[in-house]
């Protein structure tokens, strides 16, 4: 490690010598403020009949403070997210804050290497192409962010990010442990070629690595290849993604699993139907019987964006490992402008059958109605309405007899306005 910290200086001290005294720059302050009304009956899992939907609002509130010009790029966001009424020491509602709530969204430097080159660490977004494995998982209201640092190198329509992290409880000694759910260590290569104005193409590579247990340094990578590819041409527009996972699971058992998107779209004046499909491979055997591992994992992909909004799909234990077969048609309806109407139909199966899951691939049929009014360039009100109608093999893996028929409700504004920039110019340094 030593050669590599003497090289880390050396650029350091190289980047402060050589930068002039005085660079055009820019800093601002940007704010976003997102609360959302839900109804949830029936979101995520079915509930009994016996019980009642639940009413939350809860609220995303984050500071952006930017400092850039031609050599330096500094971003801090800290953001608060809660839910009305979370309070931990709670006698009457917005009294008392909760601490636990608070949290740096982002805080990274990026630095310019050359002619051709970026270089960023801290807290920062990792988002490549579909958002399959690396997101923002933006619905969250807390979304997501990594500890990592990034190469970017981009040159005549040719990119290329190298990125990873190293992950740690704490100032660990000794025993560097690490929670099995999470990802230890990250590393990734994104290699994306554009063709002309219509045509792009991208290589990612993600290898995540996983402790065997909590209390053993001992790692297996789970490795995922694949690509991506994004057509445009007038109204047509098309993208897949197809991807390869290999390495060894945490329990040490090889990975052999699968994963294909197809989505296209054609606009005809102010309608674009659509439709697609989504495939995740599963799993003939589990437990001790399981000697290849053909669950796919889509690691810190976006959830929400895939499977319907509805989110009964989101992990392995969400299908009893079987994998998961999307088919799915859309409309959008551009109203009027900033208002879009669009609708979405999903039919689910199982992609394997197994000794935990039922005997039939079916699971259910599920519809996703948005509403989306962009009333200004820095304001969004979405609302939005799903139900699923599941079959007697959805309702007995997630084992609830007699459900309430599932659904939910949302509204959500979101605001992001700037509230300040100033730009210093040369007449600012004398």
């Amino acid at each position: 490690m030593k050669p590599f910290a003497n090289l880390c200086v050396l650029i350091l001290v190289s980047f402060i010598l050589l930068v002039p005294d005085f660079v055009q720059s820019q800093f601002s302050i940007d704010a976003q403020l997102r609360p959302r009304f839900e109804i949830r009956d029936g979101y995520q899992r079915m509930i009994p009949d016996t019980v009642s939907p639940s009413i939350v609002i809860s609220q995303r509130t984050r500071l952006s403070f930017s400092y850039e010009n031609k050599y330096l790029k500094l971003r801090i966001t800290p953001q608060d997210v809660r839910v009305w009424g979370d309070e931990s020491l709670v006698t009457a509602t917005g009294v008392f804050g909760d601490p636990a709530s608070l949290d740096l969204f982002e805080g990274y430097l990026q630095l310019r290497l050359g002619r051709w080159g970026l270089l960023s660490a801290g807290r920062q977004q990792l988002i490549y192409d579909s958002e399959r494995l690396l997101s923002a998982r933006n619905w969250n209201q807390t979304g997501i962010s990594y500890d990592a640092v990034v190469a970017k190198f981009s040159e005549k329509g040719w990119n290329l990010h190298l990125g990873g992290s190293w992950n740690t409880l704490g100032e660990a000694y000794f025993n560097d442990w690490y929670p099995t759910n999470r990802m230890k260590s990250l590393a990734f290569l994104w290699f994306n070629k554009k063709f002309g104005q219509y045509i792009q193409f991208s290589l990612l590579h993600v290898a995540a690595g996983v402790t065997h247990s909590d209390t053993t340094n001992l790692l297996y990578w789970r490795q995922s290849t694949g690509l991506w590819g994004d057509f445009r041409w007038r109204g047509l527009k098309a993208w897949f993604d197809c991807f390869y996972q290999y390495g060894r699971n945490p329990q040490g058992i090889k990975i052999g699993a699968y994963l294909a998107d197809v989505n296209t779209s054609y606009t005809i004046g102010f309608f674009t139907p659509g439709l697609g499909f989504s495939y995740l491979s599963g799993n003939s055997q589990t437990g001790s019987a399981m000697t290849r591992d053909h669950y796919f994992n889509v690691l810190y992909g976006n959830r929400h964006g895939f499977f319907g909004n509805i989110d009964y799909f989101r992990t392995a234990a969400d299908t009893k490992q079987g994998g998961l077969a999307d088919y799915f048609v859309f409309l959008k309806f551009a109203v009027c402008k900033g208002l879009i109407i669009s609708n979405t139909s999903h039919y689910f199966e199982l992609a394997q059958l197994n000794p935990s899951t039922p005997s039939t691939r079916d699971l259910g049929f599920e519809n996703d109605l948005i509403v989306k009014y962009s009333f200004l360039s820095w304001g969004t009100l979405e609302s939005g309405y799903c139900f699923i109608i599941p079959t007697p093999g959805l309702e007995s893996i997630q084992g609830v007899t007699d459900p309430r028929f599932p659904q939910f409700f949302y509204l959500q504004l979101t605001v992001t306005p700037t509230l300040f920039t100033h730009t210093f110019s040369a007449s600012d340094a004398n």
